[in-house]
């Protein structure tokens, strides 16, 4: 089976063709770096996102947040619902873990300051 990707790695946006056969990765072509190669074969096996969103301060601030690993694709509703139950206590800054393992090895970090 061959499957079209275009990577999303850098700005170049390489059109990359990547065959596989029963799970299995026969050839990746069109990549001209080896990011590519790596982004096409984890896309074609187990894509994977980082999450943004935002979590409710107790004051009633949004807090901007993001996972600080990418989760599977297949996780990601239930991060976004470990996300939606949150409540943080200010002060926070960017990088503070608010929820530890969200997601295997991923932990939910604050990302932007909160004024």
């Amino acid at each position: 089976m061959k499957r079209s990707l275009i990577c999303i790695e850098c700005p170049i946006g390489c059109e990359i063709e990547v065959e596989t056969d029963n799970g299995k990765i026969l050839s990746v072509k069109g990549n001209t770096c080896p990011r590519g190669k790596m982004y096409a074969e984890n896309e074609v096996i187990c894509p994977k996102r980082v999450v943004t969103s935002t979590v409710r301060a107790s004051n009633g601030m949004m807090v901007p947040v993001k996972t600080d690993k990418p989760v599977k694709k297949s996780e990601m509703f239930t991060v976004m619902e470990k996300i939606n139950k949150t409540v943080c206590e200010l002060p926070v800054k960017i990088g503070d873990i608010l929820l530890e393992n969200i997601s295997e090895d991923a932990n939910l970090i604050v990302a932007g300051n909160i004024k």
